[in-house]
């Protein structure tokens, strides 16, 4: 990732960080190994298991669709919102289809319910003083009428898309300052259009306070550098950002319809909730928050405004089942935690007579809101209870997910089905949480490496076109999760078998048609896609941006240049660099010995091999690809001093990651 005397020196080096910057917004294709063809129609089987759920639901319940669309001012303008390069960041008119009031035999009908409650978009008056803008993003942004301006909360994923939402807001209420903006939590579609609602000017000069629950930058940053690049790769997978928008592709993304692709930015907060419960008055608007620490995401708050008797409750409470674990990659969640929070709030503010969040819609009244609350307050706690229970009785993962049911209290509840989460993954998160990965059978501990050990299968199995034609009858008799099982071994053998590729891509879709929750429909059809297409490039999101690399610790770009550094190139290195960070004051110790980086901050400990002095915006320009160690050494913004070569073998020990990386083939 370093760079110091010629031109090539760390051009490999320096994509170390760039991967998650530049590289993960898409410059990588697989060359894709199977002919390209089109999502296929529902079979008789898919119809059947959809068809069952119009009978095991109450469809006839239309009172989420009441609440949706209560208080609505207006629609959002169905013009596309770009970047200033000219990238699409956001189509409002995508998902138009979904207003047929029928599902199409290709989508699950309960997804199909939810895909059209999250297709009620628009500026929307919840209450007296306070307004949402839903589907201008996957999230929301709340409003609240202060004394003399107004307080925002949230702000989508890009910039683009935060200042479309309160452009909607202005051209239908007083325009009026932003005195107050509060993060609700540390995800990224909630903070990354933070300079589309405020500038660091209104800041500093003390015209608008950033509030953020304890610990705000500091997980933001971890979460999207550490192992930014999987999770980026993976989300891709969660939301099917290469899937094409329609009936047998992407229909939804849970919490909303999708997610946004412009400019990520994040404002640091000027006011930190670090107590458990706090209270903080706003332009005359009292605001009661309450942390709600590593449940949904590490750094979150609740609030609750007395005067309008209203919660907001950020990502805790919505009316669907959350994710115990992302499939896109997290710490997995305590669903007894998760439980514990939301008992909290009710015991906290029982006088609430409004809920409203961060997704999807409120929810109105003393009674449906202690009803609402109390169904997801013990969705999460069953979970839990049972998954553990179960584990307590010997059962894997896999047993338990399989036998796990929610009581028909809750399974009967649209608020509690699982467009997002699953019993399914949380349950196997539970498991986790308590016993990691092991199932504690010998032979799960040491594993062949899938390709080797799908090798051997296939051959066990009587040879690839054996299996495939097995494969076809079971395909046909609608056993599509055993197919998907059983094709894996062959892809995983022999990559460029078309056949097996299709096979797979066909159980995919039908699996994905049928599903309730959106991104595990999301992420079949984004396999499905993919054994036929190979990886396209820039269907991800681009999460890093100059602002989060601004907000890294310095700390952090030694971390992560530990986690990149290749043993194969270090095991024979021995090395100790001094790093000065002029401006700031910072210095760090580097030491790279027994294939491994460890650092401490301070000063030099013995003399070290040389000595990298600059300032701390030279590595923010290095990391987001502006300049390069060559570059800045020629203009003076850097100085090397002591054993140069060391420096220039420093720079050469780190691998380039893989942006565009396989995940359904080796």
């Amino acid at each position: 990732m370093l760079k110091i005397t010629m031109a090539n020196t760390l051009r490999r080096s320096l994509c170390v960080t760039a991967a998650i910057v530049v590289c993960a917004s898409g410059s990588l294709i697989t060359p894709p190994r199977a002919v390209a063809s089109e999502p296929l129609e529902a079979t008789p089987h898919t119809v059947s298991v959809n068809s069952k759920t119009l009978s095991q639901l109450p469809f006839s319940d239309r009172s989420d669709y009441e609440d949706a669309a209560r208080g609505r001012i207006a629609g959002l303008p169905q013009s596309e919102v770009k970047t200033a390069d000219g990238r699409r960041a956001w189509n409002p008119g995508a998902f138009g289809f979904i207003e047929s009031p029928d599902s199409p035999p290709t989508v699950n009908p309960s997804l199909w319910r939810q895909s059209q409650l999250n297709g009620i978009t628009g500026l929307f008056k919840v209450a007296d003083r306070i307004y949402q803008v839903r589907g201008a993003d996957l999230a929301n942004v709340s409003i609240i009428e202060g004394d003399t301006g107004i307080i925002v909360i949230d702000a989508l994923m890009s910039e683009e898309t935060a200042k479309n939402a309160l452009k909607l807001y202005f051209e239908h209420r007083p325009q009026k300052p932003i005195v107050g903006f509060i993060y609700s939590h540390n995800h990224v579609d909630h903070f990354g259009g933070a300079r589309g609602v405020v500038d660091r000017a209104s800041v500093a000069g003390g015209q608008t306070q950033v509030i953020a629950p304890k610990g705000f930058m500091e997980t933001l940053v971890a979460e999207n550098v550490i192992a930014g690049p999987a999770m980026n790769r993976r989300i891709q997978y969660q939301f099917g950002t290469a899937v094409p928008v329609g009936a047998k592709g992407r229909v939804d993304g849970g919490l909303g319809q999708t997610i946004s692709t412009g400019t990520v930015t994040v404002v640091p907060p000027t006011i930190e909730i670090s107590e458990r419960r706090q209270k903080i008055t706003v332009d005359g608007i009292e605001i009661e928050f309450l942390l709600t620490l590593h449940a949904e995401a590490p750094s979150e708050m609740v609030m609750y405004f007395p005067q309008f008797k209203a919660l907001n409750t950020a990502e805790i409470v919505t009316p669907l089942l959350h994710n115990l674990y992302a499939i896109r990659g997290a710490s997995v969640r305590s669903g007894a935690e998760w439980s514990r929070y939301i008992a909290e709030m009710m015991h906290e503010f029982p006088q609430a007579e409004l809920v409203f969040a961060q997704h999807h819609w409120p929810k109105w009244g003393t009674e449906k809101v202690k009803s609402y609350l109390s169904q997801q307050r013990d969705l999460y706690k069953f979970i839990h209870d049972q998954s553990v229970r179960l584990m307590n009785k010997g059962y894997t993962p896999n047993e338990i997910s399989a036998q796990l049911e929610l009581p028909p209290t809750l399974a009967q509840s649209w608020w509690t089905r699982g467009y997002y989460g699953t019993v399914s993954h949380n349950a196997k998160a539970q498991y986790q949480l308590y016993l990691g990965w092991y199932d504690g059978n010998p032979a799960s501990l040491n594993p062949l490496p899938p390709a080797e050990s799908a090798a051997k299968f296939v051959a066990y199995m009587g040879g690839e076109g054996n299996v495939i034609a097995q494969a076809k009858k079971d395909l046909e008799a609608g056993n599509y999760r055993w197919v998907a099982e059983v094709t894996k071994h062959v892809v995983f053998a022999n990559p460029d078998n078309r056949e097996a590729r299709e096979l797979q891509a066909r159980a995919f879709e039908q699996l994905g048609y049928q599903s309730e929750s959106a991104i595990w429909r999301n992420a079949y059809l984004q396999g499905a896609y993919e054994l036929r297409n190979g990886v396209k490039a820039g269907s991800g999101a681009r999460i890093v941006s100059p602002d989060l690399i601004a907000a890294m610790p310095t700390s952090l770009y030694f971390d992560y240049l530990g986690v990149n550094l290749d043993p194969s190139r270090a095991d024979k290195e021995k090395m100790v660099l001094q790093w000065k960070f002029e401006d700031s004051g910072e210095s760090y110790v580097v030491n790279v010995e027994n294939a491994t980086l460890t650092y401490l901050p301070g000063g030099s400990q013995g003399t070290p091999d040389a000595t990298v002095a600059l300032n701390r915006g030279v590595l923010d320009d290095l990391m987001m690809r502006k300049t390069t160690f060559d570059e800045a050494l020629r203009s003076a913004r850097i100085k090397v001093t002591g054993n140069e070569g060391k420096f220039v073998a420093f720079t050469k020990l780190f691998d380039t990651g893989t942006p565009g990386f396989d995940m359904i083939e080796p």
